[in-house]
């Protein structure tokens, strides 16, 4: 243990070098640095397992700054505890290809766990890779030995206490007892508009307690002694998780901004900076210092850090070499290989003799895939059975049961998003979430998040139209296939039938990032074929054509099957037809222009686009002389084939479209 002044030296570094970065660069956050640098260097010089010459290393706990606009806070002790971000890098805070950008943003700085930013989002999240750990080690054994007992630690902020996905999150975290989550509140009363009991005067000590969480206080967070104290009392566990609520002042040892909003999100001023400097017995000449003793204390940590890694490597290892079956379970979490033949298992695992709802075909193939991939585990929220992603081979995870694969997250679509992706981070899980297609709309942020880290996290969004038919328009969705096309680096795919689902779920397991499944309630029937297996993987391909086609008609979905009726009807009246299925957007843009040309040939401007959601967007594929057949506007109540015979979603109501369009 190091002594208390050290540690308050360490403090104060942490403070001004923060304010310094954020002064240099004209903008940032420094209030909340200067605030909670005492718990955050308490934390990882005296609690916080890590090794930071291997930030990737199994046995690690988990830092993740949930107040991410306090990113300096998080830099600053990367800076220190040698993880290779340079004096260098601090003083390019928000500059252009720093390593340190205005909010933590995963795969772009080492230590970085999760991209935060979004208030409440850290602290989700977490939960998530609170339940993979707790899923991990049960499955492996290794929760029988030392070796994975490490934590969860979260710094959280007033603003994540009020985003609706901590409640969501820290709820369910409540009735599973994680135990491994300990999260320090920063209870500084400031918010950028100013006191927060403009806005938020809930008593969060007695929410957290009913949602079964232990609360400690620390009545004085800047105080090192009462610090060195709290974090003693949080690793004893008592089977729940933790929240610290530490009381800290904004700005602290800001001569005229301590405990104001004015100290949050905007830089000091130099004079202001230079009166901390003189408050914490710094040169108020000096930026970007670090006193030798500081350097000194972190060096030897670092040290002590990297030797019981070592330490906990070879006792792993030897685990490993014990226990055979045990170890390649290990790698397979770890790895995620998928088996050679994954199609053909999966193409054998649907049923294709007879109509069928897409979300079935994809709940056959999840049975199939839980056998081949152990590291895939996930749930819905709270539609299950509707959505068909229960693993019937498996329990449910629990507080009792952590062994078990599928997730039960309540009617928490929000704080599912963020959990998810905190269990892929973890690295041992790959997965999956669901709900009904309209409700994703509820996680955009997450989906959003899982996107900008490049991610896996499935996504099984079902009841994916009008065809939902009774529920009505609340639950029918128009333009949610076109939120979610519109997120980067979120692959979306729609897929016809049977043979299309197991093609996607192929895809989504490899893809080692984000990807939405849209499926349908309403049975469909296989129309794709054998056509599928190259087809799906190229996001749009021909499964009918004819020499000298004239028309083009391309759908996603249940409408593939629409098109081809059509098709045959427009032959009918002597129109040569070519029929493309178009899963997926993004997958299809990716192909080569050769490719793309032999489906969508420029010389045929006569394209019609079928799907049962809005139209826009999809002019990049049918020009400005196509044609789109959509629904742009909301649906109704009514039994979905009442619906399709009101919206013009038949044989008859579609060729009659397509023959107007084309004379």
């Amino acid at each position: 243990m190091n002594d208390l002044k050290l540690i308050r030296l360490a403090a104060d570094t942490i403070r001004l070098l923060s304010a310094d970065a954020i002064q240099k660069a004209k903008s940032g956050h420094p209030g909340m640095p200067m605030g909670c640098a005492d718990f955050a260097i308490a934390l990882w010089q005296n609690h916080f397992r890590h090794n930071p010459k291997n930030p990737s290393w199994l046995g690690r706990d988990r830092f993740v700054l949930s107040a991410g606009h306090g990113s300096m806070l998080l830099y600053s002790l990367l800076h220190l505890y040698e993880y290779g971000l340079s004096m260098d890098d601090i003083r390019n805070f928000r500059q252009w290809g720093s390593r340190t950008p205005g909010h933590p943003e995963y795969g772009q700085t080492p230590g970085v766990e999760v991209t935060t930013g979004p208030l409440g989002s850290g602290l989700a999240s977490a939960v998530g890779m609170s339940i993979a750990q707790k899923h991990f080690a049960s499955v492996t054994g290794l929760d029988k030995t030392d070796l994975l007992n490490s934590r969860i630690w979260v710094i959280a902020g007033d603003g994540c206490m009020m985003e609706g996905t901590t409640h969501e999150a820290c709820s369910l975290a409540g009735t599973l007892k994680l135990d491994n989550l300990i999260c320090f509140y920063d209870s500084n009363h400031i918010s950028i508009e100013g006191d927060t009991n403009l806005a938020f005067t809930e008593n969060v000590a007695m929410r957290y307690e009913a949602y079964g969480w232990r609360v400690l206080l620390c009545r004085d967070a800047n105080d090192p002694e009462q610090v060195e104290d709290i974090l003693q009392q949080a690793e004893k566990t008592d089977g729940r998780p933790t929240l610290i609520i530490g009381k800290t002042r904004i700005g602290y040892g800001a001569p005229t901004k301590e405990g104001k909003a004015s100290s949050h999100g905007e830089p000091l001023g130099e004079e202001e900076l230079k009166g901390a400097k003189k408050f914490f017995g710094f040169d108020p000449e000096k930026s970007f210092y670090v006193p030798d003793e500081v350097y000194a204390m972190t060096h030897r940590k670092v040290e002590e850090l990297v030797q019981d890694a070592a330490v906990w490597d070879a006792a792993y290892q030897q685990f490993i070499e014990k226990n055979p079956e045990k170890a390649r379970l290990i790698s397979a979490m770890l790895a995620k290989p998928v088996p050679e033949n994954l199609d053909d298992q999966l193409l054998h695992a649907v049923t294709v003799d007879k109509p069928q709802a897409t979300r079935a075909a994809s709940g056959a193939v999840l049975q199939k895939l839980s056998e081949e991939m152990p590291s895939l585990l996930g749930g819905s929220a709270d539609l299950g059975p509707s959505n068909k992603t229960l693993i019937k081979a498996s329990d449910s995870f629990s507080a009792e049961n952590r062994a078990g694969r599928n997730l039960h997250f309540g009617v928490r679509e929000l704080g599912m998003s963020m959990i998810a992706n905190g269990m892929a981070l973890y690295g041992t899980a790959l997965p999956y979430c669901s709900t009904f297609c309209v409700f994703s709309d509820y996680m955009k942020p997450g989906i959003r998040l899982a996107a900008l880290m490049g991610i896996p996290v499935i996504y099984v969004f079902t009841h994916d139209s009008f065809y939902v038919g009774e529920d009505g328009p609340t639950h029918e969705p128009v333009e949610q296939l076109l939120m979610l096309r519109s997120i980067p680096g979120l692959t979306v795919i729609r897929p016809a039938d049977a043979y299309e689902t197991a093609r996607a779920w192929a895809y989504a397991v490899r893809a080692n990032r984000p990807v939405a499944l849209i499926l349908t309630r309403q049975d469909v029937p296989c129309v794709t074929a054998e056509k599928s297996s190259a087809g799906l993987s190229r996001g749009a391909y021909v499964i009918q054509d004819e020499p000298d086609f004239e028309a083009i008609l391309i759908a996603s979905g249940s409408e593939v099957s629409l098109a081809l009726g059509a098709a045959e009807e427009l032959r009918k009246h002597g129109r040569k037809i070519r029929v493309v299925s178009m899963p997926s957007w993004e997958i299809f843009d990716q192909q080569s222009s050769e490719y793309r040309e032999s489906v969508l040939p420029k010389k045929c401007i006569k394209r019609i686009s079928i799907e049962a959601a809005c139209t826009f967007g999809w002019c990049r594929y049918t020009g400005d002389a196509g044609l789109n057949i959509g629904l742009d506007h909301f649906g109704a109540s009514a039994p979905y084939k009442v619906l399709a015979e009101k919206f013009g979603y038949t044989v008859p109501a579609v060729t009659e479209k397509v023959l107007s369009y084309l004379d």
